[in-house]
């Protein structure tokens, strides 16, 4: 909720601003004892090799500091790739936190985060995955105050994927104005006004498709509607009784209200 671009890093990332909010669209994740590490795969393609998935990545590395046994890994992906959902970062979090539950390690959430920021910069917020405020890299957090339970959420993937590249190499860094901090404790009606996502601009200037669906969002009735992230799935918060725009069904649609 929320993406402000404030500065780019001596490093070549990009210091952020944002409110990271979980909602209850996942994966399948399976962890079994094995003869020897594999990873395998079902539901949406995962482009790449078995090697290159963060799952693998997240099992390797506690192997270094650990002794624990070979396992099989079975992810089922159910969240879009390239989507700006988190999926594949919330796969190599938990990953991490049920290594740690199977095998004993004791490990405290503070330090399943830290393995986290190893593998991806919003990895960590999926060990405690509470609503936060995200600053520095995305993966530096402050526990905020944000209950939704009261909306339901609607998130339209239109088949289009924004590589991170891609989506950082349209935008101009600059200081936000009013921290998200501040404008979050707002009523949600006025986010349409004061909170807004950077990445905006240049997505939807190359792909009209997904300023459209926000459009739509809004002509159903959403109270607030934003790109996720860098795109390109675009969410909609709205009241317990909402008709969605039916023109959005060609699209793959989630809604908390029907998980």
């Amino acid at each position: 909720i929320g993406l402000d671009i404030v500065a780019k890093r001596q490093d070549g990332y990009h210091n952020i601003e944002s409110i990271f909010y979980p909602v209850p669209f996942c994966d399948v994740l399976e962890i079994v004892p094995s003869a020897q590490t594999t990873f395998s795969s079902s539901g949406i393609e995962i482009p790449g090799t078995p090697d290159s998935n963060l799952c693998l990545k997240a099992y390797q590395l506690i192997k270094k500091d650990f002794d624990i046994p070979s396992v099989h890994i079975h992810l089922h992906k159910v969240v879009p790739i390239g989507a700006g959902l988190g999926g594949g970062s919330s796969d190599a979090a938990f990953t991490l936190k049920m290594l740690n539950e199977m095998f004993e390690l004791n490990q405290t959430d503070e330090q399943l985060e830290e393995y986290a920021k190893k593998l991806g910069s919003d990895c960590a917020f999926f060990i405690k995955n509470k609503p936060k405020y995200c600053f520095h890299k995305g993966d530096e957090f402050e526990d905020i105050e944000l209950d939704l339970s009261m909306y339901n959420f609607v998130v339209v993937y239109p088949n289009i994927h924004i590589s991170t590249p891609m989506a950082y190499a349209g935008v101009k860094p600059e200081p936000s104005e009013t921290n998200l901090k501040t404008l979050i404790k707002n009523p949600v009606v006025n986010w349409k006004s004061t909170i807004k996502n950077d990445f905006e601009k240049s997505i939807f200037k190359n792909f009209d498709k997904i300023s459209t669906i926000k459009e739509k969002m809004y002509q159903s009735g959403a109270v607030y509607a934003s790109m996720s992230g860098s795109g390109s799935s675009v969410f909609g918060i709205f009241n317990k009784t909402y008709e969605l725009d039916n023109s959005l069904n060609e699209y793959m649609v989630w809604e908390s209200s029907k998980k």
